[in-house]
């Protein structure tokens, strides 16, 4: 059965939120910077893990 657009975004919803506090965890960055890199980035862990180290080494 095809996925909804409900389904679709709060699935879309829980995925970013699970990236915002992997991020958090393993760079050290704060909230309001994960969150500003998933927004900008997207959900692709390799990116958002590259750019994550980036910022924190500023």
């Amino acid at each position: 059965m095809a996925e909804g657009k409900r389904e679709r975004d709060e699935r879309l919803k829980a995925e970013k939120e699970f990236r915002v506090r992997f991020l958090m965890k393993e760079t050290g960055i704060t909230e309001a910077q994960a969150r500003d890199l998933v927004d900008m980035i997207g959900i692709d862990a390799s990116s958002l893990l590259r750019e994550a180290r980036l910022l924190k080494k500023k």
